[in-house]
């Protein structure tokens, strides 16, 4: 790549070709098997937090609220605090984002790899991961967004075209499908442990709807957002 703000912008704006549809789907079962193993789900969770607690950031800066913080947990856990009114349908957009967005942003992911935008996939996420890291409140959140920001930007600055390709694909089908299991894993804990500090129970207070019916909101919003992204990456192929 180049070395000058030029030749990185035309690098990054440059269109690329699609890898070979056996590259796409061997991306998905990797994908997949990181979702349902669990010693690198527990690894890759780390992804998914940042992309929920991404998701309550933004929607609250777009619904006018205040934002002060977010913090990031070995656990995977992750806290999103915000100034505003704690009630409304800002208050509600913005606790309703986190467990949708991972879902989401992989949807946004795909639409940008079916234009072959591979390389600006790539550092947008970079981009992404450092605006979020202006706003980290802890040590570990901040190793957190730094890590998967270092590995985002070595495979976008030193590894050819191929390999950038394979790792977007694997990329964007994680968040895809990652955005399913977290919801489950609320409503497991929800029945375990109760607590009132659960975005669907947060939810429950603010509309007065019961907290399980926001978990199947959340788990219905996601799978429609994955079923059409695969259906969207396999249609192309």
């Amino acid at each position: 790549m180049g070395t000058t703000f030029g030749d990185v912008w035309s690098e990054v704006l440059t269109v690329q070709s699609a890898p070979e549809q056996w590259i796409i789907i061997a991306a998905a079962v990797l994908a997949l098997a990181a979702v349902l193993l669990g010693p690198p789900w527990r690894v890759a969770r780390n992804v998914v937090t940042i992309a929920h607690e991404g998701g309550h950031a933004l929607v609250a800066l777009l619904s006018g609220r205040q934002l002060t913080g977010i913090r990031l947990h070995s656990d995977t856990s992750g806290v999103t605090v915000s100034r505003g009114k704690p009630t409304g349908i800002g208050m509600i957009l913005t606790v309703f984002a986190g467990y949708v967005s991972p879902s989401l942003v992989g949807l946004l992911g795909i639409l940008m790899l079916m234009s072959d935008r591979i390389t600006a996939l790539l550092w947008l996420s970079i981009l992404v991961l450092a605006a979020m890291l202006l706003m980290i409140r802890n040590v570990y959140g901040v190793v957190s967004i730094v890590g998967t920001g270092a590995v985002v930007f070595g495979v976008s600055w030193f590894t050819p075209t191929a390999v950038q390709a394979a790792f977007a694909y694997l990329f964007t089908w994680f968040l895809l499908f990652a955005g399913v299991r977290p919801v489950l894993e609320l409503q497991i804990q929800r029945t375990r442990q109760p607590s009132p500090h659960s975005d669907a129970d947060q939810l429950a207070r603010l509309t007065g709807v019961p907290g399980t019916l926001w978990v199947v909101v959340f788990a219905l919003v996601n799978i429609a957002v994955t079923a059409l992204g695969a259906w969207l990456l396999l249609l192309r192929g």
